[in-house]
């Protein structure tokens, strides 16, 4: 394993969590704008539809995969910027 990758793992994860909370207030504000409740169902809300469920996770699974792209993709490029090697 190249030296490059071990360093960017405490990065990574560090990113990893940064991103978990960036999606999560993305997603709760997302679900607002769209006229919802302030919170989104969970699977095993009795008082929800299915369609009510499966669009609040599609959108949240949607949200949390394009953030976590993003950060990852920008810390790459930062770590490329600020060592001259790309960590993957």
């Amino acid at each position: 394993m190249k030296a490059s990758k071990i360093a960017y793992k405490p990065v990574g994860l560090a990113l990893g969590a940064l991103s978990g909370l960036v999606a999560s207030t993305a997603f709760k504000q997302a679900w607002k704008m769209i006229g919802h409740d302030d919170d989104a169902p969970d699977a095993t809300d009795e008082d929800r539809t299915w369609r009510e469920i499966l669009l609040a996770a599609g959108l949240q699974g949607a949200i949390f995969a394009v953030v976590k792209a993003a950060v990852d993709r920008a810390g790459a490029v930062t770590t490329r910027r600020l060592t001259g090697t790309w960590p993957g």
